[in-house]
């Protein structure tokens, strides 16, 4: 008991992190490396109302994993989303939901990465336009769901 580190003596720890798995054991089943749990492909949501669409978009653009984009999506979001067609809503949502990396898209909008083909558009356009905050707006918190 004495090798393992200090926080994961502690059982309640222990268990947290069992039931927490990262990744599984290699495919080979030496357990050498870990082969990482892939992330679920997008599945495209037919027949969704356009109103709850926005809704849906609305808010997973607050709440991404990473401070970075809940701040520039939600602000985002907040300023065009209400009036975005029903093809721009579709490409708006294909752009946050289809990459499994919220970086990648933080890098294409703020403009250290190029954009791939599949995600340049309209609304990408909008959004690095949105980056580069010309007019200086204080985006240090989230708007409001509701105005």
């Amino acid at each position: 008991m004495s090798n393992l580190p200090r926080l994961l003596r502690f059982p309640s720890v222990v268990r947290c992190f069992r039931n927490f798995p990262r990744y599984s054991s290699s495919a080979s089943g030496n357990g050498d490396q870990p082969e990482f749990i892939p992330v679920p492909e997008y599945a495209e949501r037919h027949g969704e109302n356009i109103e709850v669409r926005k809704a849906r978009l609305l808010y997973q653009s607050r709440k991404r994993g990473m401070l970075e984009n809940g701040l520039l999506l939600s602000t985002f979001a907040s300023k065009y989303l209400r009036d975005m067609t029903e093809h721009q809503v579709e490409l708006y949502d294909k752009l946050i939901n289809k990459p499994s990396n919220d970086w990648e898209i933080y890098y294409w909008a703020t403009g250290n990465k190029p954009t791939p083909e599949e995600y340049q558009s309209e609304i990408m356009d909008m959004l690095k336009e949105h980056a580069r905050n010309e007019d200086r707006d204080c985006r240090i918190t989230q708007p409001p769901l509701f105005t």
